[in-house]
């Protein structure tokens, strides 16, 4: 079953290293799709022109997601820089984000295991002091109920996280609801007990 709700970054962060004279600036970002991701990286590459390498790893979907994700070493060695970001990420609990670690060279070679420990590090400091929002497939849904019935519905709603958004009064009372997708099944099979039956969904519940 697809996870529908997930922590995701709640906005951009930035945080900066120093090792052997090598500056590193790791940005993140939220990002739901690749098209974001990829814009995201265009936009630090275009803030740092100068840097001798921008690297970046991304990962779309809940965390550990590996089917929607991308990274690059920018130049640096084969599988020291956008690799360890990468697993960084899919390791963090975190989905739907995006990291570039920037790195000005500081003149002293780091060797192999110096930079993937350098990308390492910075990518988890990070990761570790972004705050952190939750990500929620919203829905709607619509139903017709009897006046009688809604004082019952009203307090069922905070039980399954839903939020009335419209009340139409007519013969009968037509409320729009949103509420997370996962609790959707659950609220209609509890609107159908408590009306017994005979509650109305006019329209298609929608994102």
């Amino acid at each position: 079953m697809t996870q529908t709700r997930y922590p995701i970054p709640a906005e951009s962060f930035r945080c900066a290293t120093e090792v052997k004279h090598s500056r590193f600036i790791a940005t993140t970002e939220p990002a739901d799709s690749a098209e974001a991701a990829l814009a995201f990286i265009s936009r630090i590459k275009q803030e740092f022109p100068d840097a001798s390498h921008n690297c970046w790893a991304y990962l779309i979907g809940p965390p550990g997601s590996t089917d929607r994700i991308g990274l690059s070493d920018d130049g640096e060695p084969h599988g020291v820089a956008g690799k360890p970001m990468l697993t960084t990420i899919q390791h963090s609990g975190i989905g739907d984000i995006a990291l570039v670690v920037t790195r000005y060279f500081g003149g002293t070679k780091l060797g192999k295991g110096g930079m993937v420990k350098a990308y390492t590090e910075v990518s988890k400091a990070a990761l570790e002091q972004l705050k952190i929002a939750e990500k929620i497939n919203w829905v709607k849904l619509s139903i017709q109920v009897g006046y009688q019935l809604l004082d019952n519905i009203e307090r069922l709603l905070p039980e399954f996280e839903a939020k009335l958004t419209d009340k139409q009064f007519a013969e009968k009372i037509c409320l729009t609801l949103k509420l997370p997708e996962e609790n959707l099944s659950d609220l209609r099979t509890r609107l159908i007990d408590l009306s017994s039956g005979k509650i109305e969904f006019p329209k298609q519940e929608e994102s």
